[in-house]
């Protein structure tokens, strides 16, 4: 089969106003950023519309080497709707040049079930994540620039909680020291990157209902404290207003179209495992306002993505999925069974079945969220029939749908079958539970998604953690939802965990407070927001062409 990038080179993408007609969108809300791409205006939300916005949400098991195609089969899914003739928009998030040119690679999906254009998503798209950088380190800047200039708001050095991003994978920058070089360079302090993906700005951005919300959220951000311990929030460096400004365009969302011109906004790009992993909620609002059906997706596994879906996103913006895909693979339960990711292609039942317990969970996670999943087998070549009959027959057994797809390698078709089934549980849709009440106790919080998510016997707290804890006592923000950040391949907060491990603990490293964004990050085991490159990057086999056309971005 021919590789993404060559698939991507047989697209003629249709003119962006089209794709927007197709929508309903009117004329004076589309912004073309080229023939392809636009931002949309969010007057376009204010437009009356008689669509039916049924919200279906994608996610999967926990990540493998292998690769699940979560956001592959979010757009197969997309497109076989479109098939389908039914009124369609998908809602994803931005890919990070991070990972793009680390590990990961590309994120636009795969195939013939990719969102166009690829290579300009997977770089620089907009440049949203530019502003949402510059915004970020504009702040940085203010506070140190006030301290140099005489301090008035008496800021303590040593207890500023506000870090630097860049959207690039850099262990090098994670703990650093500013102000170095003598009296001009500034006053000395340690400081840090994070990437821009775990960035405080992405959320806020990702969470706003508008622009005057969005403010509201940048004013009450907290960037550190007072010698006397007292709370120092954004808005009282006066910078907040040239923060709106940066981000004026990067809250429009994007909009660009599949391979089979299923229209997509593609808006906001926080990471599942260090922050709450949706995109925006304004663009899901658009594609629900626009479309009979969106769909959208949540990252990294079902434990981190789609809990912060419905325990902060859903929360905040009062919705709620009429119904959920659990995405998997042969290859991914094949690994959690034991499989060494280098002997996946031959038959292994006894491996399969043992990866199961990794669905299992997954499902009943679903399920104490009132919400009956729809298991979607992204089918590999290599697959056999024998190894997709156990998975089926795993599914009978909780009375759960099952969908096989190949929209990989055959687009929309591939995945007509999940689509039908997908419309068939909307009638099942329950109202989504939370999962824990935002009066409990942070600690109960915290207790309460390790044992129902991950299936932790219970919570340690590290001393740091605790101090934490002092904190957001102090501050009043024990009523705030969490963010967990915990290692995106094991249910454990441990990486080398696979499958459904038993009878270990969550280890909290810190807390922090993110009040603008309107949660508390918390840390587990070893997680970094600032990931390193791997030994042997992606970057090392993008090039481009003389033809202009980028090789090796996927």
């Amino acid at each position: 089969m021919a590789t993404d990038v060559e698939i991507a080179q047989q697209f003629t993408p249709k003119p962006i106003t089209e794709i927007s007609d197709n929508l309903g969108i009117a004329p004076e809300h589309v912004l073309p950023y080229g023939r392809d791409v636009a931002k949309i205006d969010l007057e376009s939300l204010k437009q009356p519309s008689d669509k039916q916005g049924k919200l279906i949400l994608v996610s999967a098991t926990t990540p493998t080497p292998s690769g699940e195609g979560k956001t592959t089969t979010t757009i197969g899914l997309g497109q076989a709707f479109t098939q389908l003739n039914e009124s369609v928009c998908l809602a994803l998030r931005e890919p990070s040049l991070g990972p793009c040119l680390g590990m990961k690679g590309g994120a636009t999906g795969g195939g013939y079930s990719q969102i166009m254009p690829s290579d300009k998503i997977n770089l620089h798209f907009t440049g949203d994540f530019h502003a949402i950088t510059s915004a970020n380190n504009l702040l940085s800047a203010a506070i140190d620039n006030h301290i140099y200039q005489g301090n008035d708001l008496n800021i303590d050095p040593r207890q500023i909680v506000w870090r630097r991003v860049m959207d690039m994978n850099d262990r090098s920058l994670r703990k650093i020291v500013l102000g170095l070089g003598g009296k001009m360079q500034g006053i000395p302090r340690e400081g840090g990157f994070d990437i821009t993906a775990a960035s405080e700005v992405m959320a806020m951005l990702c969470l706003a209902d508008d622009a005057q919300d969005l403010k509201a959220r940048l004013d009450r951000t907290l960037i550190g404290y007072t010698y006397e311990g007292k709370p120092v929030h954004a808005q009282e460096l006066n910078i907040t207003g040239a923060m709106m400004a940066l981000l004026r365009d990067a809250l429009q969302p994007n909009l660009v179209q599949s391979f089979e011109g299923t229209p997509a906004f593609v808006h906001g790009g926080p990471f599942a495992n260090i922050a709450h992993g949706c995109n925006s909620v304004i663009a899901t609002r658009m594609a629900m306002h626009h479309a009979d059906w969106a769909i959208t997706e949540a990252g990294f596994g079902f434990d981190l993505g789609a809990e912060k879906f419905f325990d902060i996103k859903c929360r905040i913006a009062e919705m709620d999925p009429d119904a959920v895909v659990l995405v998997t693979t042969v290859r991914a339960l094949k690994m959690h069974g034991g499989k060494d990711k280098n002997d996946l292609e031959t038959e292994d039942l006894s491996a399969v079945a043992k990866g199961l317990e990794n669905l299992d969970k997954h499902i009943e996670s679903v399920e104490l969220f009132n919400k009956h999943p729809v298991v979607a087998l992204n089918r590999f070549a290599t697959d056999s029939d024998a190894e997709i009959a156990l998975i089926k027959a795993r599914c009978d057994e909780h009375n759960v749908s099952f969908a096989e797809t190949t929209h990989h390698a055959d687009g929309g078709k591939g995945a007509i079958e999940l689509a039908k089934a997908v419309m068939e549980s909307v009638d099942k849709s329950k109202p989504y539970q939370p999962l824990y009440a935002l009066d409990l106790s942070v600690v109960e919080k915290v207790r309460k998604v390790s044992r129902a998510m991950y299936g932790a016997t219970d919570v340690a707290f590290s001393k740091q953690a605790e101090k934490d804890l002092k904190h957001v006592e102090l501050l009043g923000l024990t009523h705030l939802p969490i963010c967990i950040a915990k290692a995106p391949s094991s249910l454990s907060d441990d990486p080398t965990l696979h499958g459904r491990p038993r009878d270990f603990e969550v280890t909290v490293s810190s807390i922090q407070i993110n009040e603008g964004a309107g949660f508390l990050v918390v840390l587990t085991g070893n997680i970094m927001r600032m990931p390193g490159l791997p030994k042997k990057p992606a970057a090392n086999d993008i090039k481009l062409l003389a033809n202009g056309v980028i090789e090796g971005l996927e």
